[in-house]
């Protein structure tokens, strides 16, 4: 094409009647319009009409794809249809992660002349420490992001999968807070905390006289949730038994309260977790198939904190500012390059007890080395005198009897979140069985 043509002004004026920010440009990159909701997200007297949209979004002296990113423009181009990616961008409150949509339009010869450009903010989802919600900036993080940037507007069943620590309840609200129920309740449940006893009652309600000690009706979790989200958290650890009613209630999206014969409709989304690979579960006959294929709609996968080192100082300066609000406590070199060498068994959670105890070890206002836990500073040392064998592995998980766990007590030497690890359990579940052994 010798000459970009001009598009109508009937377009131009169409942006300016839509709420969301809109852009328009051409094949260069060149942005030719951009309604009010676009410039207020720029911040106030920003000039940006012809000016490059990776200028004005990222800042970038190039394209996206050129800096490392994924090009929405670029990719349109070769497809020649309608793209969407997930980008971090400059916006006039700080850098916020934000949901592209690109739809390219032809011109009367047939060939692409233009783009519009349409952003959506990804709530709880941020790319500077000072905010809360999710945080990183790592291309394994981005490309999850992504994902929940897919599903959240739908209603489709989605499995998170990662392991302790990684967040998956900040991961869930963030699918809830971007969904269309985001007004309505968002319910946690953790299911490793529920007894077969208390599981159905708990999820859905009982009726006066239902049991002893039921001495007033009592709605469940389920029916708290309606019209929202439902987070189920460890879902592994669902008895046998009660996994059968959690089937039954996502096949007919009815249930009953315990006592009653009256059938009621759920109206969730739901939104499970767990640490423990399902399809092993499956395998063993520790969890139903049916089950699985029922939760397994839209998996997403939780990036482990050693799969994103870059995020650390973002992350530790953003939970530095939690576990001490009132310090404003700074890192030091040295205490951010033990961090970063660490490899976090316990992952952003381990991360945030590792700072709270160096918070409370250091007086002045940086946090140094020296306030840091031994095994951060010297691994070589305390791994050789702490050996960890790898007991579990996140596709072959083991079971340990009642017998092998007692001696694997007497003989290990880490702490009980680390055996956690190993053995691919939850902390609540290990301590729970240590229970049973005393």
């Amino acid at each position: 094409m010798t000459a970009t043509p001009q598009p109508l002004p009937e377009l131009v004026s169409f942006l300016e009647t839509l709420p969301e920010p809109h852009i328009l440009c051409d094949r260069s990159y060149r942005i030719l319009a951009a309604n009010a909701a676009y410039r207020a997200n720029c911040g106030p007297g920003a000039d940006l009409i012809g000016r490059k949209c990776f200028e004005v979004s990222h800042r970038y002296p190039v394209p996206c794809d050129q800096a490392g990113e994924s090009c929405p423009l670029a990719r349109s181009l070769v497809s020649g249809q309608r793209e969407r990616v997930v980008h971090l961008h400059h916006t006039s409150t700080g850098e916020s992660y934000e949901n592209i949509e690109l739809s390219p339009i032809r011109g009367s010869d047939g060939e692409i002349a233009w783009f519009i450009e349409k952003l959506e903010p990804l709530p709880g989802a941020r790319g500077l420490a000072g905010t809360q919600g999710l945080l990183g900036r790592a291309p394994a993080f981005r490309h999850m992001l992504e994902l929940v940037a897919r599903v959240a507007p739908s209603d489709a069943t989605v499995l998170l999968q990662g392991e302790s620590g990684t967040g998956k309840e900040l991961v869930a609200q963030a699918i809830h807070d971007a969904s269309r129920r985001s007004a309505r309740p968002f319910v946690a449940v953790d299911c490793s905390g529920l007894t077969e006893t208390l599981f159905e009652s708990e999820l859905f309600g009982h009726e006066r006289g239902a049991f002893t000690g039921a001495s007033a009706r009592k709605i469940g979790l389920v029916e708290a949730a309606s019209g929202g989200t439902l987070f189920l958290d460890e879902l592994g650890d669902i008895p046998l038994p009660m996994q059968v009613k959690l089937l039954r209630l996502l096949e007919t999206g009815t249930y009953r309260r315990v006592g009653s014969t009256e059938l009621i409709r759920a109206d969730i989304r739901l939104i499970s977790a767990t640490h423990q690979p399902l399809k092993a579960l499956v395998a063993q006959g520790r969890f139903r198939q049916d089950l699985f294929y029922r939760v397994n709609a839209f998996p997403i996968c939780l990036p482990a904190l050693r799969e994103r080192p870059d995020d650390i100082p973002l992350l530790a300066e953003a939970l530095l500012g939690r576990v001490a609000p009132e310090r404003k406590l700074k890192l030091a070199d040295e205490a951010l390059a033990c961090l970063q060498a660490y490899d976090y068994p316990g992952n952003v959670r381990e991360l945030r007890n590792i700072l709270e105890r160096a918070s409370l070890m250091c007086d002045g206002d940086t946090v140094q080395r020296r306030h840091l836990p031994e095994e951060l500073c010297e691994p070589g040392r305390v791994q050789a005198a702490t050996p960890t064998p790898r007991l579990a592995g996140p596709d072959t998980p083991r079971e340990l009897s009642d017998a092998e766990l007692a001696s694997l007590l007497r003989s290990y030497r880490g702490s009980r979140k680390a055996l956690a690890a190993e053995l691919g359990l939850s902390e609540r579940t290990l301590y729970r069985r240590i229970k049973v052994l005393s």
